[in-house]
């Protein structure tokens, strides 16, 4: 059991045939036991990559509705939601400064550094990353996070 905080390339894995995508479902099946929290943008960056994938043609209708349903169930009952508020966006700020980040990518980082103090402060397990962007894996190394990258598997 553990905790994870999952970026918009390891969600999209869950609902899209990609490699990783089998490890990530490990992680996430219900039964591990695994918390799971990702920054309240990411469910617009899954909808958008389903979309894309739809637009492009490599999802049809009837499948981009499944999944898109399939992901707005799991957002309400499996994710733990972490909210964008003006402190995690002073964060990302920091971060995209230092780290020279994308902006979502900067947020990512601030959810993760989120996360993890409320769960220090709670003398709980720390969280890891699970993310695919390079960028990011390496900013959240450099500033002592625990990170994994679904591609590995």
């Amino acid at each position: 059991m553990g905790v994870y905080v999952l970026d918009t390339s390891a969600v999209v894995k869950r609902y899209v045939a990609e490699t990783g995508s089998a490890w990530i479902n490990t992680l996430c099946d219900p039964a591990s036991g695994n918390g799971l929290h990702i920054a309240r943008i990411t469910a617009v960056e899954v909808i958008s990559a389903l979309a894309r994938r739809h637009r492009k043609g490599d999802i049809d209708q009837a499948d981009f509705d499944s999944l898109v349903d399939r992901f707005e169930f799991d957002l309400h009952t499996q994710y733990q939601v972490v909210e964008i508020s003006p402190a995690l966006v002073d964060e990302a700020m920091r971060f995209s400064k230092k780290h020279a980040l994308r902006g979502y990518d900067a947020v990512q980082l601030a959810a993760l550094f989120s996360v993890h103090q409320t769960l220090s402060r709670e003398q709980l397990p720390l969280p890891t990353l699970i993310a695919s962007d390079h960028d990011l894996l390496a900013a959240a190394i450099a500033e002592g996070f625990d990170v994994d990258d679904p591609n590995t598997y």
